[in-house]
C-alpha cells in the first residue's frame, strides 16, 4: 500500500474517534455526560474532562497533519503517461476535424413538397 492509502484510513480512524469523543463531552462544557458516570469515580471529574479535551484537541491535530500527508502523497500519473494521453487525444481531435459533421438526416435527401398555398377556390 502507498502513503496515500494508509494516511486515508488513518483519517477515516481518528475521525471516528473524534466523532465518539465529543459525543461524551457535554455540550455546555460542564463535565461528562451523566451516562459516564462511573469514570469520574476512577480519574476524577477535572481529569476527565482534561483528558477528553486534550484527546478531541489531538484527534483534531492528527486530522490536519494526516490530510496534508496526504494531499502530498496523491498518486499522480508520470510523464511519458501523461505525453501518450495528449497524443492519443491530439490524434483523436485531428481525426474528428477532418471527417464530415453527421447530422443523422441523410436519410432524407430527396426535396420536401411544398404545402398548398391558400388559393382556394370558393364554391
Amino acid at each position: 500500500m502507498n502513503i496515500y492509502v494508509i494516511a486515508t484510513i488513518l483519517i477515516l480512524i481518528t475521525s471516528i474517534f473524534l466523532i465518539l469523543v465529543v459525543l461524551i463531552q457535554n455540550s455546555k462544557g460542564g463535565g461528562l455526560d451523566s451516562s459516564f458516570s462511573a469514570s469520574n469515580q476512577i480519574m476524577g471529574v477535572k481529569k476527565t474532562n482534561d483528558f477528553i479535551e486534550k484527546a478531541t484537541w489531538g484527534s483534531a491535530i492528527i486530522i490536519v497533519a494526516l490530510s496534508i500527508i496526504a494531499s502530498f502523497a496523491i498518486p499522480r500519473g508520470q510523464a511519458n503517461q501523461k505525453e501518450e494521453m495528449k497524443s492519443n487525444l491530439t490524434e483523436y481531435a485531428k481525426k474528428a476535424i477532418s471527417q464530415p459533421f453527421n447530422t443523422g438526416n441523410q436519410q432524407n435527401t430527396q426535396q420536401q413538397p411544398t404545402p398548398p398555398t391558400e388559393n382556394t377556390q370558393q364554391q
